[in-house]
């Protein structure tokens, strides 16, 4: 691989996009440089937002509020870790990217998917990811998952008709840009959804 991969992970909330994507890393760094990073978040003033983001004493947060504030971590985020791992020909393992802005405040607060995506565009500057994982589970299981958590935030926290409506969202979203997208059942094993995602992988790449 001569140059940078961007590959990102997507699923609602108890999808298992963190584990899912520390064994990816553990697999894939035995050959290859790995920035493995998350969002919001990834670097100390991206940090810094996922905090207000994410604290849920910020009941109050107003939607649009919520959008900005994701779109400025990103930005962030980006210029700050992804494009210069990528500019070092690193491979770029992201939990969460524009696609979840899309499908939660887009969708799920009822901002709209392109209102949402013309915030993003001056935010990301059309780094889109060369291949996205969107790990699919139902809404009420991913929530089950979440139930043994002490840690919740605020988005944890939302009701389960607010977790479907993410999900519908990202229905939606992946229709955007089928091609990028790959569905993993994320409701499987551990073992097998990470196989299946390095199959995925392999077969689209040369990792």
């Amino acid at each position: 691989m001569n140059k940078g991969l961007f590959i990102t992970l997507e699923g609602g909330d108890g999808s298992g996009k963190s584990t899912v994507a520390l064994k990816l890393k553990e697999a894939l760094e035995k050959k290859h440089s790995i920035l493995h990073t998350r969002e919001p978040g990834g670097s100390k003033i991206a940090e810094a937002i996922r905090r207000i983001i994410l604290d849920p004493a910020n009941t109050l947060m107003d939607a649009k509020t919520e959008a900005l504030l994701y779109a400025a971590s990103r930005r962030q985020h980006l210029v700050e870790k992804i494009i210069p791992a990528l500019n070092e020909g690193q491979l770029v393992l992201c939990e969460r990217y524009v696609d979840s802005s899309l499908a939660y405040q887009g969708y799920a607060r009822k901002l709209g998917i392109d209102y949402v995506k013309r915030i993003n565009e001056m935010a990301i500057e059309n780094y889109y990811p060369d291949l996205t994982l969107y790990l699919k589970i139902d809404p009420a299981l991913g929530l089950e998952r979440l139930g043994t958590r002490s840690d919740k935030d605020r988005l944890d926290q939302e009701s389960l008709a607010f977790h479907k409506a993410v999900f519908e969202g990202y229905e939606e979203v992946i229709k955007l840009d089928r091609k990028r997208f790959e569905i993993i059942d994320a409701s499987q094993s551990l073992k097998q959804v990470v196989s299946d995602c390095l199959r995925v992988i392999e077969a689209r790449f040369d990792v």
